[in-house]
């Protein structure tokens, strides 16, 4: 009896260390699973967080940038030595958007205003930016082709088409091998037709008919060569 007894107990505590043991390990596995997840949860609120940061950095960078502008302007205006009577002084033109003598602009700068305006298409204000830049640093580094080609879009859709012209003739001349070298051409066309020029206009659809018959450039212009031979005829 003593000896079943004795088995009898033997068994029961290995019972209940093994389900102690088990209850344990079940524990800890969700145990786990639970600071994972809260781990992981905590990351992404923190990575949230850290753009929204980033962007607000952003926006302060922005304003800080305009607000040196305007600081370096008043400052200017301050040092200005007052030699002239009121009266004698030329009132500032309303219609120059960049004003290069107040704020004296980097290179840098009038690219980066110049490109941002194009981009939101307020293309007066792009167009003067390009040009004060090509006007006042035409051997800067940063002038590539790109440049010019923004340079002519900005002048083409702000109607300066003369501006146009002389821009992508530029690129034309300057980089043959360029990816704008087509695009080029015919924005440049398209600013001699506008312009009145129709003769060139008439020379560069031919050039296209005959040389980049397979382009999307010729798609655009081959509606106008119809119109343009049944002109001529006449």
């Amino acid at each position: 009896m003593s000896k079943t007894f004795f088995t009898w107990l033997i068994l029961s505590t290995t019972w209940v260390v093994v389900a102690w043991n088990w209850g344990r390990m079940d524990w800890s596995f969700s145990d786990k699973i639970a600071q994972t997840w809260k781990l992981e949860s905590t990351s992404l609120k923190l990575t949230q967080e850290n753009g929204l940061l980033k962007a607000k950095v952003g926006v302060l960078e922005h304003k800080v940038a305009e607000i040196e502008v305007e600081r370096n302007a008043l400052m200017a205006r301050a040092n200005q030595k007052p030699e002239r009577s009121i009266a004698s002084v030329t009132e500032k033109d309303s219609q120059d958007l960049v004003q290069f003598e107040i704020y004296q602009w980097s290179p840098e700068k009038l690219l980066g205003v110049a490109e941002k305006e194009l981009h939101f298409k307020k293309y007066e204000k792009s167009a003067q930016f390009y040009n004060e830049l090509l006007k006042r640093f035409p051997e800067h580094k940063i002038i590539d082709d790109k440049t010019y080609f923004g340079a002519g879009i900005a002048s083409y859709e702000a109607k300066k088409h003369t501006h146009a012209i002389k821009h992508f003739s530029s690129l034309v001349a300057k980089y043959p091998k360029s990816n704008f070298y087509r695009g080029a051409k015919l924005w440049m066309a398209m600013s001699e037709y506008n312009s009145g020029n129709h003769r060139k206009f008439a020379s560069t659809v031919e050039e296209f008919r005959t040389k980049y018959r397979n382009t999307e450039e010729w798609k655009i212009l081959s509606k106008y060569y119809e119109d343009i031979n049944h002109k001529n005829k006449k």
